[in-house]
């Protein structure tokens, strides 16, 4: 009887546990799916880096001593002749209201429109002074009423000029309005003057000590006063004086 019992019981227990396991299967809820959200990209726009600006940057600062231009003009009659090279020389000028006034005064209200400007250059070359008229020769150069510089071809090297802004009447008359100051045009020739006292000096050198060039100058001058021909003393190459 107690077989039987405990069977019986084996299959009540087995079935209780299958009823509970396909309850627990059945009520069991399913899990959540959560739809992903599709990103939405939005639009942007790059803005400019924008960095502080201090007040003192953007006011302007005012300088203690302000720069100043070179003014056009000086409020002084000249002329001033210059040197560019041998074949070429350059004038500048200034010829104030107050000098074209006087120009007026003296030879009439209607003499300086009625009169041309003109550039006239002297070649004076030799001469001890020059007095307006007693040039070598001359060139007359046609400017306008507004210029105030020219760069003069004289082809003269090794010459001597002076130059004259005026005006040209209607009758041909030249007035002189200013005067330039002289200057001479170098020489395109090799220069004929040596320097013979180093020449000479050379000269002593190589027949008292009969040394050959590169030998220590120091050890020539040394020989050289103690044979009584060069000073002592001497810093650079010089005649030594004759007794008289």
């Amino acid at each position: 009887m107690s077989f039987i019992f405990n069977w019986a019981l084996g299959v009540v227990l087995v079935l209780l546990l299958l009823t509970v396991f396909l309850w627990s299967a059945k009520n069991r809820r399913k899990p959540v799916q959560k739809k992903l959200q599709t990103p939405v990209f939005q639009e942007e726009f790059a803005e400019e880096a924008a960095f502080p600006v201090s007040q003192s940057e953007t006011t302007p600062k005012i300088s203690k001593h302000p720069i100043q231009e070179i003014p056009w003009n000086y409020g002084i009659d000249r002329l001033v002749l210059m040197v560019r090279d041998p074949n070429w020389i350059y004038a500048y000028w200034e010829i104030t209201a107050t000098k074209q006034e006087e120009f007026s005064c003296q030879f009439g209200a209607e003499a300086w429109s009625t009169s041309r400007p003109v550039l006239r250059v002297y070649d004076v070359t030799g001469l001890e002074y020059f007095n307006g008229y007693n040039a070598n020769d001359y060139l007359d150069i046609s400017i306008n009423d507004f210029t105030d510089n020219w760069h003069i071809e004289v082809d003269r090297p090794n010459s001597s000029f002076c130059v004259d802004v005026g005006r040209v009447m209607p009758d041909g008359r030249f007035i002189t309005i200013l005067r330039s100051n002289i200057v001479k045009t170098p020489s395109v020739s090799i220069s004929n003057l040596l320097d013979e006292e180093w020449m000479w000096i050379e000269g002593i050198y190589r027949s008292i000590t009969k040394l050959h060039i590169g030998s220590s100058p120091m050890i020539t001058e040394e020989i050289g006063q103690d044979m009584g021909i060069i000073p002592l003393g001497i810093s650079s190459p010089g005649r030594p004086d004759k007794e008289v």
